[in-house]
Order: structure tokens, then sequence, then C-alpha cells
């Protein structure tokens, strides 16, 4: 994970202008929704990237959550869409921060990236994770 700019410039509309701030996200988590018994219960799953996801500050809107504790940050997620941007209602964006006073710097020390999808989605997610988890191990070469 990486912070490039100033992310307190992002206010609660999305802007054009923030375009130079970018998150580079290296973790997602993906949610669905399933039945058990009767209730729906929220199930996850945490991807771990190769690549670092990379989130411009022109697709970001602070929200107005009131109950935040200082240097923590939730935001809307808007995705490019031909020369518009629409809001993604199942992104969600997190984000903690601490401010070193003897460097006068801004350090990034969480990110929380959330996508809610499907239930068909979320098992295909799983067994593509599954299977690069093996590959990676070893398990099923042929020797």
């Amino acid at each position: 994970m990486k912070l490039v700019g100033n992310i307190q410039d992002i206010r609660g509309s999305r802007n054009t202008k923030n375009e130079g701030i970018a998150l580079h996200i290296d973790r997602i988590e993906y949610v669905t929704h399933k039945k058990d018994g009767r209730f729906f219960q929220p199930f996850d799953l945490e991807v771990e990237l190769e690549t670092p996801l990379v989130i411009t500050g022109d697709c970001l809107a602070r929200t107005d959550n009131k109950h935040l504790e200082e240097g923590e940050y939730e935001f809307l997620v808007y995705d490019k869409v031909d020369d518009g941007y629409e809001l993604n209602e199942s992104k969600q964006l997190s984000i903690e921060t601490a401010y070193d006073y003897d460097a006068d710097v801004t350090i990034l020390r969480s990110v929380y990236y959330t996508v809610t999808v499907s239930n068909e989605e979320f098992k295909q997610l799983k067994t593509e994770q599954g299977k690069a988890r093996a590959a990676k191990k070893g398990k099923g070469r042929k020797r």
C-alpha cells in the first residue's frame, strides 16, 4: 500500500482536479451475503494482488461520517465510464493515516478496500484463489 499526494485534498464531492492523488492497494476483500439457515450472513475473501490496484483521487469523494477518529477517512468510489464518472455502490474504501511531526509527513497506516459481489462471482473468485494457491505451493505438478 502506498499513498501519493495529499489525501486531505479530497472533499465531499468528486473532483477531477484530484487526479494527482493515488492510492496503491495491494489487498482487496470481496464480500457476499448468503443465506445461512434463516438469516443472510456475510462471507468474505481477501485477495493479495501481485500488482497493486491504483485508485486516483478523481474517482473518490469523502463521506461525511462524523464518528471517525482523527486520521480515519471513508470514501465513495466512482468508476470511469466513457467520459464521465459513475458512483459504484458495491465498492467501499476506508483508510487510516498518522502524521509524523518530526518528518512533517502523513503516513498511510492501513487501507481497507471492499467489493460486494454476487454469490456466483464469489464462488468463481474462491476457486481461482484456490487454484493459484495450489500452483504456488507446487501441488498438482507432474515431476
